[in-house]
């Protein structure tokens, strides 16, 4: 049961509700729930809501094209998003501003593997860091 609480807090938490998941987390391991256990359920939890975020971009993107390239601010965004969007994912880990662009990753239809590799890697990495506190 504990590690449902743990994988529904870390899907939640990666979406854009205000959540963390960290002390969910946290308490857990404290808790004595195994680490491997609850670096599992959270990395998996955090991990697929990310990809909900980036699928849900991705479906947005025919909306927001057209209103996006309207402007000329709009057409500068898209163009750094194309450009420089894979390296924008190295900040996808931070509370508050990691979540949206995770969904913008999508809109901007960057590439889903190196999406998965960056973002995916740096949320499993966050957990990681979080057990060595311990």
């Amino acid at each position: 049961m504990a590690e449902l609480t743990l994988f529904i807090s870390a899907f939640l938490a990666a979406t854009i509700l205000p959540f963390s998941s960290e002390a969910t987390f946290l308490f857990a391991i404290t808790n004595d729930m195994p680490i491997l256990n609850a670096m599992i359920f959270a990395s998996f939890g955090n991990v697929l809501a990310i990809i909900f975020n980036y699928y849900l971009g991705f479906f947005l993107y025919k909306k927001t094209k057209d209103k996006l390239l309207s402007s000329r601010v709009g057409k500068k965004s898209y163009e750094y998003g194309n450009r420089y969007g894979n390296w924008a994912l190295l900040l996808s880990w931070l509370p508050i501003i990691g979540d949206p662009i995770t969904i913008v990753a999508g809109l901007f239809r960057l590439k889903f593997v190196w999406f998965i590799i960056i973002a995916g890697c740096l949320r499993v990495a966050r957990y990681y860091f979080l057990t060595q506190l311990f």
